[in-house]
């Protein structure tokens, strides 16, 4: 399955695009960004895993009574 339209870059293309994020951004501000993409990354998967498990307790609960 490709992921969207990331499924025809090739190798060259990759590089390209690193090496203008890395001019945008600079050297000292790329672990930042992804430091931050992280923690965004974790907090989402924090909160499916919090819905998730509301929604099994409402499933038990309904299954109870």
């Amino acid at each position: 399955m490709d992921l969207l339209f990331l499924g025809n870059l090739g190798t060259g293309e990759i590089i390209i695009i690193a090496m203008v994020v890395l001019l945008l951004f600079g050297g000292k501000k790329i672990p930042e960004l992804m430091r931050g993409i992280g923690k965004g990354v974790k907090n989402f998967k924090d909160g499916v895993k919090g819905i998730e498990d509301d929604i099994k307790i409402d499933d038990t609960t309904d299954t109870a009574k």
